[in-house]
């Protein structure tokens, strides 16, 4: 995935796509899960930017691109 369109899918449908549950997702930003429902049926561009910059890696992927398998 090259991240074309990324921006215009809702941040629960990238979340799942991911395999993430919410919980998850709040323990990898270091954030709580309240948090993460409350912005799932927002687009990732209508999230505001300073969780954007934080969430868009891991929910593009990056993350486990660089996981070391053994």
């Amino acid at each position: 995935m090259f991240g074309f369109g990324i921006k215009n899918k809702t941040v629960k449908e990238l979340r799942k796509n991911q395999g993430l549950t919410a919980k998850e997702l709040a323990q990898r930003l270091k954030l709580d899960a309240i948090d993460i429902l409350q912005i799932e049926d927002m687009r990732l561009k209508d999230v505001p930017e300073p969780l954007q910059s934080k969430i868009t890696p891991i929910l593009r992927g990056d993350d486990t691109d660089k996981m070391k398998w053994l």
